[in-house]
């Protein structure tokens, strides 16, 4: 996927400005494609040149206007072909998967710290992303049906919970064998 799809879809959830768009990559699309403000802003700046999206100038009250972006008929057609296209699966790429497998020729205890590092980065992930979901979808005032944007937003969201809690279990079962695996002292 490139960048250009996500803040496309972005753009037809709701139209914004680069900043608003770059804090919804912080809250929502950040679950499944990051970026920076440099990258959201060179990339809105060549989608403008290419006809996907449209910019107008909002002011504002006290503050410089502000630049509004919405998709336009090529860049809706633009997803609609890139969502037509088959994706590969994504194969898995993991460095400290590579570590832990190195480990048996080092001291696999050294290894402890750096498990525990990334078990409470996922922790903490996981830990956002159920304040999300509460917020979002399962929290007081969720009652009421949702759209079918919603339900696809919450299904990514579920699978970024799930694949938190996975990450963090095989963590845990790490960790759990690398203190086996710890020389008697």
């Amino acid at each position: 996927m490139a960048l250009e799809h996500a803040i496309l879809v972005s753009l037809l959830e709701k139209p914004g400005s680069g900043y608003e768009l770059s804090r919804r990559f912080e809250r929502s699309i950040g679950y499944f494609w990051t970026a920076t403000h440099q990258q959201i802003y060179r990339v809105l700046k060549r989608m403008e040149q290419d006809g996907w999206i449209d910019v107008r100038d909002v002011p504002q009250q006290g503050r410089p206007d502000k630049k509004e972006y919405s998709v336009t008929g090529p860049g809706r057609a633009a997803l609609s072909g890139w969502l037509h296209e088959p994706v590969e699966p994504e194969s898995v790429r993991h460095d400290l998967a590579v570590k832990i497998r190195g480990a048996v020729f080092d001291d696999p205890a050294a290894l402890i710290r750096e498990v525990e590092r990334h078990r409470q980065a996922h922790a903490d992930r996981l830990t956002h992303y159920l304040a999300g979901e509460q917020r979002d979808f399962t929290g007081p005032g969720a009652d009421a049906p949702l759209d079918a944007g919603q339900e696809l937003q919450h299904v990514v969201l579920r699978g970024g919970i799930a694949y938190e809690r996975m990450t963090i279990a095989w963590l845990d079962d790490v960790l759990a064998t690398l203190h086996r695996l710890r020389p008697a002292p």
